[in-house]
Order: structure tokens, then sequence, then C-alpha cells
């Protein structure tokens, strides 16, 4: 805030801080848990052998000498006094002081409250602005985070290409898809066997569960590997999807047979690769691979074809 605080409300924040408490021990916990964040306002005030009147005008004159330093604090103070409801000391007081004595401190209250009313609504608007500002820090730093992880994915994708294990490629394959479903809170679960056959994985994504077939192999998915895949989804049950990831693709005998009518959705090593350098979201890309199927009956659909119509 840059105008200044009336000289009419550090005068209401005196005279308050005078009378909402009767005992200096209360007054002094009060001030001191108030400014606790900015102890030096507090340090050497006299609160044992001062009246509460005059520690109060200390203070407020040190407040009042540095307001660009500590007039958010200032306000802040204003408005806790102004809130009060309750005064704990007073209300232990026998009578008739204790009657006398609450209606001085809802009357100091009240006036507090009627000329800080403004920096409320003016308080409000910053802290929403700054709850904006931190939303959107810890999304930016959120989405650097992911970035990160991503490439970082895209770099061992790229290392395997390079493997001379062949069969361990398969496995780091799968782990490596398995930490990329992650990324997209898929809840994957790695390979698993049941008593008759085995599962790479299997994954969830938009309330849908999919299991899971990933090959690295010399050759393109066969039309006999499609069938089995699509065998293995179908004994699932009917709702069962399935995604098949192929890094060297499908054979066109593959692709002709699942043209009309599949199980299960594909992927390639391109879809993988545009994926992993952040040309295209994977949520995004499954979602339009399942639609895709669902309105074509095609288990193909590449990324690098919606992208070109984007």
């Amino acid at each position: 805030m840059t105008k200044r605080i009336s000289t009419e409300a550090y005068q209401a924040l005196r005279d308050a801080l005078a009378v909402v408490t009767w005992y200096k021990r209360p007054f002094q916990a009060l001030v001191t848990m108030s400014l606790r964040d900015s102890p030096e306002l507090v340090a050497g005030l006299n609160f044992t052998s001062d009246t509460k009147r005059n520690v109060a005008d200390e203070l407020i004159q040190r407040l009042v000498a540095q307001e660009s330093r500590y007039q958010d604090l200032a306000i802040r103070f204003m408005l806790e006094i102004a809130a009060m409801t309750r005064f704990s000391d007073i209300e232990q007081l026998p009578e008739p002081d204790r009657t006398t004595r609450l209606a001085d401190a809802r009357q100091g209250v009240a006036r507090l409250r009627e000329l800080t009313e403004q920096f409320s609504e003016r308080l409000q608007a910053q802290e929403r602005l700054q709850t904006e500002r931190e939303a959107n820090r810890m999304q930016a730093e959120a989405l650097r985070r992911f970035d990160d992880d991503v490439s970082a994915l895209k770099g061992r994708f790229l290392e395997l290409q390079q493997a001379a294990d062949l069969r361990q490629r398969g496995y780091d394959f799968e782990a490596l898809l398995s930490d990329l479903f992650k990324l997209f809170d898929m809840e994957p679960r790695l390979g698993y066997r049941t008593d008759t056959e085995q599962i790479d994985g299997s994954l969830s994504f938009d309330t849908d569960d999919y299991i899971l077939e990933a090959k690295w192999t010399a050759d393109s998915v066969s039309r006999e590997a499609a069938d089995a895949f699509a065998a293995k989804v179908r004994r699932k049950g009917k709702n069962a999807l399935g995604l098949f990831v192929a890094v060297n693709g499908f054979s066109s005998a593959a692709l002709a047979t699942y043209a009309e009518s599949t199980p299960f959705i594909t992927m390639d090593g391109s879809d993988v690769y545009l994926v992993l350098d952040g040309r295209v979201r994977l949520d995004d890309l499954l979602r339009a691979k399942r639609r895709h199927a669902n309105e074509t009956g095609s288990c193909y659909l590449s990324a690098s074809e919606i992208l070109s119509t984007l």
C-alpha cells in the first residue's frame, strides 16, 4: 500500500490498545504476539513499570517513524485489534468495573474498526493477488520439473537405441514406459504373469484401464503378434482396452486387420519420441487415439498426423 495511514487511525489504535486489556501482563502478551515477526518494535518497551497508554504511545511513535517499512505490519496489527470480540481479563473483573471496562474496550475496538475497514478490503485484495502469484509460481515450477523429467526420459530412450543387449533393452523400455506413465498420473503397473499368460503391464487413464504390450524388436509387429495381443485384451472382458507400444511399428497386415474393429490402440517409436521431445502430451495423444479408434475402428493414428492438424 502506498497511501499513508491516517493520524486518526494511529490514534484509534493507541486508544484501543490502552483499553482492550486491563492487566499489564495480558497487554504485553497481546503486543508481543501480534508483533512477533518484528521483535525490534517491542524491544525496550517498559511493560512492567510504565502505563499501558504510555507504552502504546511509544509503540505508535515507532510505527509512524518507520511507516515505509512497517506499514503492512501496522495495518495487520490494527485489523487484528479491530477484530477482537472477547476481552478475557476484563471479563474476570468484578462489577461494576467489568461493565464499564468492557464498554470502553468495545468502543475502542469499534472506533478502530470503523477507521480501518478500507484497509481490510485492500489487504484482502493484496492477499488474493499474492495467492494468485504464488499459485502461478508453483505451477511454473511444477511445469519446469515436469519438462526436466520428460527430457531425462528422452535421454534414456536415445541411449536405449544404442544398447547392445537387446533382451535387456526390452526390459529397460518397459521400465521407461512405466516412468512416463507415472509422470502423467496413469497409475502404471509393471509386468505380471497370470496362470495362462504374461502381461507387460497396465495403466489407468480417464477412468479406463488398459493392459500394455511393449515391444522393441528388430522387425515391425506382425499380424500374428497383434492377434495374440487382441485375444489377450478380449479375454479381460468386453470393456477391456489395450495399448500396444512397438518402437519399430506395425506391419501393414497388422494395421489392415485392425483398421475397422480393434480392441487396442497403438504407439510406435515416432509417437514415443514426439511425446518425449515435448511436442505432444501423452494424455492428449492417447485421447486422440482412443477417439479415433471409437470413430473409425482403427488401431492406428500417428502423433505426427495429429500434430499436422493443429
